[in-house]
């Protein structure tokens, strides 16, 4: 039992100068080791605060060059939308001269049908394909061809139009889009330290996944500028085609509106002109008639004038005739009144042929007469149809260049 409690150790007087002063130096390298984290804890705070000072400005400096660059280029995006939205606003009102000019072409189509059916109600031999039908079929077949190449000009400027909007909302998605991340980035180069909105945001230390380069960043606005430009000068070479066609196909229909206006005066001109021999003529044949019919009269009463001459002459013969005996002698009378009775048969029978030659012949006058009245008529109708009907509704053709 007095083997388990023994009294502490005890030790020499080196043993505890050397235990104390092994305790002050390890406090002393300890104390000192300490100092010197101090003291590089202060280089290291110092380093990281100047660190970050620089790489805060750094990043406003990219910050700042990069809101210059959005604005650049936000800049140039709304100048091409600005220069390509008047640009489509000038091919709108294009459109609209289109529009306008293929609504002039309905009543013009219109009175060329018109008077070709008109002019199917001529009858007879007016029923000709005459230089005037001619002219209108032909105007017909222009004011037609006009109308198909505005039609398609129209069909190409609306396509255009649609392009034109295409990418006037392209460029107008990337202004919008450029404006919201200057905002952003104008809201981040406005934050420091001590701004009251900071806060730490560890999950969104790192490259979005679906975040572009700068190359195609730049790539995707200059391809939106580019297609801009593009789609304006398309625009550009389209009016100047709708101005050149509207220019031409206005000239064609006045020219051959003139043409067939030119016909329609020659064909007025010539069918009068034609109805006034067929009245001159007519107005022969009807003094030719009268003098026939009287020449008709006059040989009638010729005929039966010689009636009682003949009588005359034949009673005298069957008078003499019942002479008694030798007195029926074959004296000269005898044969004077033979010869009397011959002669005036003779001329009469010539009188009669003359007057059935006279007859068949006031027949033919007549049938004549009839024939010009008839024509006179055709010329007639011929000249209301194209001088009236047609040349009324002509009038009110006017080829405007819009």
């Amino acid at each position: 039992m007095s083997k388990l409690i023994l009294p502490p150790p005890k030790f020499i007087p080196p043993e505890w100068h050397q235990s104390n002063q092994h305790k002050y130096h390890s406090a002393e390298q300890q104390r000192i080791c300490s100092e010197q984290l101090i003291d590089e804890s202060d280089r290291l705070v110092e380093e990281v605060h100047e660190t970050a000072k620089r790489t805060q400005k750094k990043t406003e400096y990219n910050l700042d060059y990069r809101l210059k660059d959005l604005n650049k280029w936000k800049d140039e995006l709304s100048r091409k939308l600005t220069e390509l939205d008047n640009e489509n606003d000038s091919l709108i009102q294009y459109r609209n001269r289109l529009n306008q000019a293929l609504e002039a072409c309905n009543e013009p189509l219109e009175i060329t049908q018109a008077c070709l059916m008109y002019r199917q109600g001529r009858i007879g031999i007016d029923l000709v394909h005459d230089n005037l039908e001619i002219e209108l079929i032909k105007e017909l077949e222009v004011i037609k061809g006009v109308q198909h190449l505005l039609k398609r000009d129209l069909e190409e400027a609306t396509e255009q139009i649609r392009r034109n909007r295409e990418e006037m909302f392209n460029l107008g998605e990337d202004i919008k889009d450029k404006s919201t991340t200057i905002h952003i980035d104008s809201h981040c180069l406005n934050l420091h330290n001590n701004s009251g909105d900071i806060r730490l945001y560890p999950n969104k230390v790192r490259v979005e996944p679906n975040s572009t380069s700068p190359q195609n960043w730049r790539n995707f606005s200059n391809s939106n500028i580019k297609k801009g430009e593009c789609e304006r000068i398309n625009s550009t070479n389209l009016r100047g085609i709708i101005d050149a066609s509207l220019k031409a196909t206005c000239e064609d229909m006045k020219f051959q509106c003139k043409a067939t206006n030119v016909a329609l005066e020659d064909r007025v001109t010539e069918t009068k002109r034609t109805k006034t021999l067929l009245e001159n003529h007519l107005s022969k044949v009807n003094k030719e008639i009268a003098e026939q019919e009287k020449n008709i009269s006059e040989l009638t009463k010729a005929i039966e004038d010689k009636l009682s001459p003949l009588m005359v002459a034949q009673t005298r013969l069957k008078e003499r005739s019942e002479r008694p005996n030798v007195e029926l002698c074959r004296d000269a009378v005898q044969y004077a009144l033979i010869s009397e009775v011959n002669e005036i048969t003779e001329n009469v029978k010539r009188m009669k042929q003359r007057l059935l030659d006279s007859s068949r012949t006031l027949v033919q006058l007549t049938r004549q007469q009839r024939i010009l009245e008839e024509d006179i008529q055709v010329k007639t109708g011929s000249l209301y149809i194209d001088e009236v009907e047609c040349g009324q509704i002509r009038s009110r053709i006017i080829h405007n260049f819009h």
